[in-house]
């Protein structure tokens, strides 16, 4: 079994609010939920209007799709215009950890 997780810190267009902020949050999270079946949630930056943080997570028994997967996330992130990726954390942890 293999355990994997991707940690996402952006940075937010044109948002002045918190409401305008999970208008561009909530879709991101929504999309990778329903494209890839990961498990994500806004997990920081919660009262700063123009940061997010998103967290990712998912298991396999399998580390090469595991992998691929967490890639397809990344780039989906990645190629969101509203947002700039400005840096992503990549955790895989197996059995033998």
């Amino acid at each position: 079994m293999y355990t994997g997780t991707l940690s996402f810190d952006l940075l937010l267009g044109e948002v002045h609010s918190l409401k305008q902020k999970r208008s561009v949050v909530r879709p991101i999270v929504a999309e990778l939920q329903r494209k890839h079946a990961v498990s994500v949630a806004e997990v920081g930056d919660q009262n700063l209007h123009r940061r997010a943080r998103i967290g990712l997570a998912m298991v396999s028994g399998d580390a090469s799709h595991l992998s691929s997967v967490l890639d397809r996330c990344e780039r989906l992130v990645a190629a969101r215009p509203e947002v700039e990726l400005l840096s992503v954390r990549r955790r895989i942890h197996g059995d033998d950890d």
